[in-house]
């Protein structure tokens, strides 16, 4: 939900959760439940020679392993049986939970480029239709863009509509850890835009990381474009359900258990992006301290306080957002529960000031941006609550305002 700003979308919703029951039904009866063959993709095939590779006669391991198993592996090899392992089983490294941060990068470039070959090989395939090359054509540039010297890719995986997490700043280094979870319609070839640049994850990261080096040019802060999920797609089933959410939860813990250091962290979810974060909460590890919400179509909780966190959790919407107008509510597994704005959610609400429509709350010098980095670097006294009372800094300690 990252690029709908119109009325029509709102009857979609209301038609949708107006045949809760209906869709229950048939998914009951196995209906809608058809299944889709396929064929192995490249990370599986990458995981799966790990599986059976060896590094100087060592068996290498689990790759679904603990983090902290995987990054004590790592440690024991030297610099040149990783680079090794990298360049061998790109994909599987790339996507490691627990491989040190800069192997990582090396591998997704290994990756990128390989896949860049591929695609290349496509826009020239006479199999395909003219509408298939130009497909090819566009993801081939996306993958060159993101090659680009200084780029730091931490996930890629090019399936389908792909995934893909980027890093600015230095991960391993950093005083505090900020993470951007976006909504619908976020995929590869969408993971950044020229026009309407702050709507897409790169955009978004790039902003916050520059305000929160504004906001506090001694904290090391490190952003984390975070894509590696499988979004909904337009506005249809799957964004008024949490099946796609439930999985990238999944998929957030394990980037969050994976992170290198001991850094406090701060997450910060638009759109269906909160339903992801909503999901994750319970699961969260204790270094995440701060759970923000833009433009939310809900958490799939009535209140804040069964997300089960001990994180802080934060929330805002603009005046002009189209979102507010979805039904907030759940039944039958459509939509996404309470409104995280209203005062009985019990959030701590957030001046959305100068955000224009659902996907302006990352646009430089808008007051939501601003909150956003001041929460980023943990400078709570410097927020701006979306009352004149300064409620939504209640109850914080002198620690927590530091």
């Amino acid at each position: 939900m990252t690029s709908f700003d119109t009325s029509p979308q709102l009857n979609v919703w209301r038609a949708l959760l107006a045949l809760a029951v209906v869709f229950v039904m048939l998914a009951t009866t196995g209906w809608t439940a058809l299944r889709h063959q396929r064929g192995t993709t490249a990370l599986q095939a990458s995981v799966s020679a790990w599986e059976r590779g060896r590094i100087d006669g060592r068996a290498l391991p689990d790759p679904h392993a603990a983090p902290a198993r995987l990054a004590r592996f790592f440690a024991s090899l030297t610099e040149r049986q990783r680079l090794s392992l990298a360049h061998r089983y790109p994909l599987a490294v790339g996507n490691m939970n627990g491989a040190p941060v800069e192997l990582r990068y090396r591998a997704n470039r290994v990756a990128l480029r390989e896949a860049r070959t591929v695609e290349r090989q496509r826009t020239h395939d006479s199999r395909l239709s003219p509408a298939g090359q130009q497909e090819a054509d566009r993801r081939m540039r996306r993958y060159e863009s993101l090659l680009r010297p200084g780029r730091h890719i931490l996930a890629f995986d090019p399936e389908g509509p792909g995934r893909v997490a980027e890093v600015f700043g230095k991960l391993d280094r950093a005083d505090r850890v900020s993470v951007v979870v976006p909504g619908a319609d976020t995929e590869l070839l969408t993971f950044q835009r020229t026009r309407r640049k702050y709507a897409a994850p790169v955009g978004m990261a790039e902003a916050l990381y520059r305000a929160e080096r504004a906001a506090s040019p001694a904290t090391g802060t490190a952003v984390i474009a975070w894509a590696d999920y499988t979004a909904p797609s337009g506005l249809g089933m799957d964004a008024a359900t949490a099946t796609r959410a439930a999985d990238g939860a999944i998929r957030l813990n394990g980037l969050l258990r994976a992170l290198p250091g001991n850094a406090p962290v701060s997450l910060f979810c638009h759109s269906y992006g909160s339903v992801v974060c909503g999901l994750a909460a319970h699961g969260l590890p204790g270094r995440v301290t701060d759970i923000a919400v833009a433009g939310s179509p809900g958490m799939r909780v009535e209140k804040a306080s069964q997300l089960r966190t001990s994180a802080r959790v934060w929330a805002m919407r603009d005046a002009d957002d189209w979102i507010q107008d979805v039904p907030y509510l759940e039944v039958g597994g459509l939509g996404h529960g309470a409104d995280p704005v209203s005062a009985a959610f019990g959030a701590r609400l957030l001046s959305a000031r100068g955000a224009k429509g659902h996907s302006g709350y990352f646009v430089p010098g808008t007051e939501s941006l601003r909150n956003f980095a001041e929460i980023g670097v943990g400078a709570y006294h410097s927020l701006d609550c979306a009352d004149e009372d300064d409620t939504c800094r209640a109850g914080l300690s002198a620690a927590a305002t530091a």
